[in-house]
Formats: C-alpha cells, structure tokens, sequence
C-alpha cells in the first residue's frame, strides 16, 4: 500500500494494553516522520497526527489516527457511534471505576441473579444523564479532572448527555459480567461500571475494556503500532 502522510491517511490502529493514545501516536509519528511524503517541493514538512477520541491505558482496541490533511477530519470521526466489549467485576469498588487503583469499598453479590443482571441492562438503554468519572480527561477550569483529583483536590463534574443504543449481556460468571455496548460520543464506560453495580444494590468496577468500532471503521481492520511500523519499513 502506498501511503501519502502529507495528504493525509486515515490509520485503523489496534492500542495495546498500558499504552497511552499519547504513545501509540508517538510510535507512528516516529515511524512516518522520514517517510518521503513529507518532502514538498524539496523542502521536509514537519508530520502532522493525531487520534480521532482517547483510550485508556488500560483499554485496548481501535484508535483512529489521521494524519497530514485528514486531522481535519478528527472531530467528525470523534462524532461517531462507538462499540465496546469488555468486562465488570460486581460486588467491590475503586476510586477510578477501573483497575488503575486498588479496591476501596466491597459489597455484597449474593442477592444479585441473572434476571437481574439482564434486566438491568435493558433499563440502561436509550438516552440518559452520565457523570464522567473523576479520573478523566474532562476539563475543569482549563484543568484535566485527572489532574486535580491526583493532586489530592475535590471534584465536581457535571452529567452529560449520552446514549445507550445496545447494552447486550454476553457473559455471566460471578462476580464477572461480561458486555457488547454500543453507545454515543462522550459516554464513559468506566461510569456505565459504577452505576450498573449501584443499580444492582452493590458495587462495581471495569476489569476489561476494548473498543471493536467506530462508525463504520472496524478493529479488525486495524494493526498495531510496531506492525504498522514494520510493514512501513519493508515498504521503504
């Protein structure tokens, strides 16, 4: 395949787990910033990237990247309809709602059936007020929320529109729930982990995340940085 970066090009990237969107970014601007397309007119412009919505580390899946021209096209893409698949762990709690920090509260699964549990999903659907985590990249005062709350400072964030198109229950293994979920811009499934346990009348958080779709972009489609890296070089 042969790439104008300048132009801009419309990368399917899969996130490996721990890695910051930052770093898998950082890996393909170091991998395309020799790459010949960014010589215009004899001179070398300077790579243009970035991605089309934030992963956390912890989650892995699909991450647009864009390049040259194309970052133009990075809030329409970040517009679009996202797909998860992942994992909750019911009956305990973690001040992030994922497994970046240790449990700090338990709480009791036994009452919790599968009716339960599926019956609960179906009442998630639709749209709906969420509260962003306080652990995200929300800005408060011209300051991410994570920032603050890792400085120790207290947390206000406002709830914001979303919506639940399909909240499918495709694993139940307690105290492991396992979900497909397809959802709006701007919904936080970390969040989704924390009300789904206070709806149960218990507690949970996300042990498993990965992003399968955005729109119509599928993640397996997409490469991981190094293959992406790889395959450039032999290209070259």
């Amino acid at each position: 395949m042969s790439y104008n970066f300048y132009t801009g090009e419309v990368l399917l990237i899969n996130k490996p787990y721990t890695w910051s969107s930052f770093q898998a970014v950082n890996k393909l601007k170091h991998a395309i910033k020799q790459h010949p397309s960014f010589l215009v007119e004899g001179k070398k412009v300077k790579p243009k990237i970035g991605h089309a919505g934030t992963l956390d580390p912890l989650a892995t899946g699909l991450l647009i990247v864009c390049t040259g021209k194309k970052t133009k096209t990075i809030n329409e893409l970040m517009g679009q309809e996202k797909e998860y698949t992942g994992t909750f762990f019911l009956g305990a709690t973690t001040p992030c709602f994922d497994l970046e920090k240790e449990v700090d509260k338990t709480y009791p699964v036994e009452h919790i059936t599968q009716n339960d549990i599926l019956n609960t999903a179906k009442e998630f659907t639709g749209v709906q007020q969420q509260v962003p985590p306080i652990f995200s990249a929300v800005m408060i005062n011209g300051k991410r929320a994570y920032e603050l709350a890792r400085a120790g400072e207290e947390v206000e964030i406002k709830s914001r529109e979303i919506e639940i198109k399909e909240f499918e229950i495709t694993t139940i293994n307690l105290p492991e729930v396992s979900f497909r979920i397809v959802c709006s811009k701007g919904t936080y499934i970390r969040s989704i982990a924390r009300d789904f346990g206070l709806a149960l009348n218990s507690g949970a958080y996300l042990i498993k995340l990965c992003r399968t779709r955005i729109g119509n972009f599928k993640l397996s489609e997409a490469q991981t940085p190094q293959e992406f890296a790889d395959k450039l070089k032999i290209q070259e």
